[in-house]
């Protein structure tokens, strides 16, 4: 995969799209070797590899500068856990996964009322969700994403720690980005970049 090619909004339908039990790469590779891109249009290419590589550890980074930050501020954390689940409902497996339990919570309690939960349409094609509108529980995902946005928003206000997550957020991001911009991608980044690559021309040819 030519990652100079790939625009902003590729990248992120790719982030959309990928499976989200990826796991983490080990500690020594993401810290095994920094290089300074020489020019801009290798930066570029770089920061959008190794976005979708370490697209985990970068989440799992993101996620402890908030806690961190908010250790003395238990409403804070509680916050945390529901900025990290809307975050997570953006990817589309990871939406999916959410309504496959809560269904099949709610139907253990209330079968008529899991029956009103199904999607209008068909979303999901061999345990994938199909490219258009996912839903949670019968409702456009866009729902949840906000509404645990703003969940997690109200209480730090409420835990008086939005000072905090303006420091801590900013921090965590920087950081990222320099991580991003200075982590030589390795022959393993480029495998996985073409691997992922054929499985979405494949699932592609299988969808239709």
């Amino acid at each position: 995969m030519d990652w100079s090619n790939v625009t902003a909004e590729e990248l992120v339908d790719a982030l959309k799209e990928v499976e989200w039990t990826t796991p983490p790469r080990p500690l020594l590779e993401f810290f095994q070797k920094f290089t300074t891109p020489k020019t801009r249009a290798k930066w570029s290419a770089r920061l959008k590899c190794n976005f979708y590589y370490y697209r985990t550890n970068y989440f799992i980074l993101l996620t402890l500068a908030l806690v961190i930050a908010l250790l003395r501020r238990p409403l804070g954390l509680i916050a945390v856990i529901f900025a990290a689940l809307s975050i997570g409902c953006l990817n589309d497996s990871f939406a999916a996964a959410v309504s496959e339990r809560m269904t099949k919570a709610i139907r253990k309690i209330s079968p008529p009322v899991a029956a009103k939960l199904r999607p209008p349409v068909s979303t999901a094609a061999r345990g994938r969700p199909l490219k258009g509108t996912v839903y949670i529980c019968g409702k456009d995902r866009r729902f949840f994403v906000v509404g645990l946005m703003a969940v997690s928003i109200l209480l730090w206000f409420l835990a008086s720690a939005i000072y905090l997550i303006l420091v801590s957020l900013p921090l965590g991001i920087l950081s990222i980005v320099l991580h991003a911009t200075l982590r030589t991608p390795n022959l393993k980044a480029r495998l996985n970049s073409f691997r992922e690559e054929f499985r979405a021309v494949w699932r592609g040819y299988s969808d239709a």
